[in-house]
């Protein structure tokens, strides 16, 4: 070997090692390394090392805060279908009833294998390949749903029918379905109510000027969903704008008007917990034209931090600050955030970033206060991923977010409160009834326009009459106009 490849040899192997022990300074490393081998090599009963391993990193991240973790498994899979919305399936909300044992349709997803083989809204799932559902938990049920797209599943289904002038639904002939499992994409953004073709009516029932765009979580494909709803709307509203203005005045005939004809925004966070930061900051971006939308302070890193002033320190922590650009979306049209005790982090921000602009309202009552950020960092042998908290949110107006271990609801700086006038809070029973009357209005329609099961009688009532912090928003904006 020539002497000039054998010192770079040498040079490779001495950085090498180096590195490896800066890298193990305290030798923690190599520690934990001598513990496993010595349970190997003499403990009373063979170990497994990956159980072992598993168990280690429960114990380190116990010491951390509560959204930092070690997820291996259906967990990782479940979280990367969240951020991603997208996984390997057949396409299917699923329910377990009292009323039907075992496995109910909620609503196929538009465009799934299953929608597209008629598996509509009640259909019962009797069996997953061949294995009864009766008794099967709902997360093996998705667990055997999902896989690799090109790869087949045999679904025994029912579909309900009435058995008589009653209308109680009972299960009509079992028949074998056999799908192929395709990438399944996920929404974030919904409307008020399902069209028949499936898509979405964004403009409220009952509220003809008024619109509604529900968030569901923050993921990569929020914020190109809602500038497609932004864009549906805008041309909504300038319809009915136009209209308006070409019919005669129905108060000079005697007529009273029945709505407001101003537009208005609804904007409804509740039950968001959250996703993805880079979505959140997009989305607040298509309603501002400039400002800060959110910083987020780092750990302090000596001699590399920049303070409030932006002038470099020691020990300061790191302020990564986010901000509009030009070109926001109905700029001329109020809007009203919708929040409750379940809006979390990333849906956090965009309320507190459009309320301290002052470009919406707040109306619900008091958010969740989860104000970090959490990390994605895979493993190099893609064997698990780290979720680790690494910095913390600060809203617009520098004022924290998150909630503290000490902090209860008298402290005023974290979560983010409803403006003044604007706070309710529902009953349980209030939030059972709506949570069941929106997924009958979330429902897809079947393929074909077969008949699905009968809608519940309180389906045509009108938003406003079973949701009553949507009416106290609608209401808000009307009296601030």
């Amino acid at each position: 070997m020539p002497k000039r490849n054998l010192f770079v040899l040498l040079l490779m192997i001495v950085t090498a090692v180096v590195a490896w022990l800066a890298r193990d300074r305290a030798g923690h490393g190599r520690r934990f390394a001598e513990v496993l081998g010595a349970i190997d090599r003499a403990y009373l009963e063979p170990v497994d090392q990956q159980s072992l391993f598993d168990a280690a990193m429960e114990g380190v991240f116990s010491r951390l805060d509560e959204h930092s973790a070690f997820v291996v498994g259906d967990h990782r899979d479940q979280l990367e279908s969240l951020l991603d919305q997208e996984f390997g399936g057949v396409g299917v909300e699923l329910t377990r009833t009292e009323a039907h044992r075992g496995i109910t349709v909620v609503s196929p997803v538009l465009g799934s294998p299953a929608w597209h083989a008629g598996i509509a809204a009640g259909d019962r799932i009797l069996a997953i390949d061949g294995i009864s559902t009766l008794q099967m938990p709902l997360e093996e049920a998705f667990r055997r749903l999902r896989g690799r797209p090109g790869a087949s599943v045999l679904l025994t289904v029912a579909s309900q029918r009435a058995a008589s002038a009653a209308d109680e639904a009972v299960d009509g002939p079992a028949r074998d379905i056999a799908l192929v499992r395709e990438v399944v994409k996920t929404e974030s953004v919904l409307g008020d109510r399902r069209r028949q073709d499936g898509s979405w009516e964004w403009m409220i029932e009952g509220e003809p000027a008024a619109a509604i765009v529900r968030v569901t979580s923050f993921g990569e494909r929020t914020a190109d969903e809602l500038r497609r709803a932004v864009e549906a709307i805008t041309s909504r509203m300038a319809d009915a704008k136009n209209q308006a203005e070409q019919q005669p005045d129905r108060e000079q005939q005697g007529e009273a008007k029945q709505h407001d004809s101003s537009g208005m925004l609804i904007l409804d966070l509740r039950g968001n917990a959250g996703g993805l930061l880079s979505a959140a900051v997009e989305v607040c971006d298509v309603f501002l034209d400039d400002g800060v939308i959110v910083s987020t302070k780092g750990r302090a890193v000596e001699g590399r931090g920049v303070g409030d002033d932006g002038a470099a320190g020691d020990d300061v922590a790191a302020l990564d600050v986010r901000r509009a650009t030009r070109g926001a979306a109905l700029g001329d049209v109020p809007m009203a955030v919708l929040v409750d005790g379940l809006t979390a982090s990333a849906a956090e921000v965009v309320a507190a970033c459009l309320q301290d602009h002052g470009r919406a309202i707040v109306v619900g009552n008091r958010s969740f206060g989860k104000g970090t950020v959490q990390s994605i960092m895979q493993l190099s042998d893609n064997s698990g991923l780290l979720k680790l908290t690494t910095s913390e949110y600060l809203r617009p107006s520098r004022m924290n977010i998150h909630r503290r271990s000490n902090d209860d609801e008298s402290d005023a700086d974290w979560g983010v409160s409803p403006d003044r006038g604007c706070e309710l809070t529902p009953t349980g029973r209030q939030i059972e009834a709506l949570q069941a009357w929106r997924r009958m209005r979330d429902v897809v329609p079947p393929k074909g326009g077969m008949a699905g099961p009968a809608p519940a009688e309180s389906q045509a009532s009108q938003p406003r009459r079973i949701d009553p912090v949507l009416a106290k928003a609608v209401d808000a904006i009307r009296d601030r106009d």
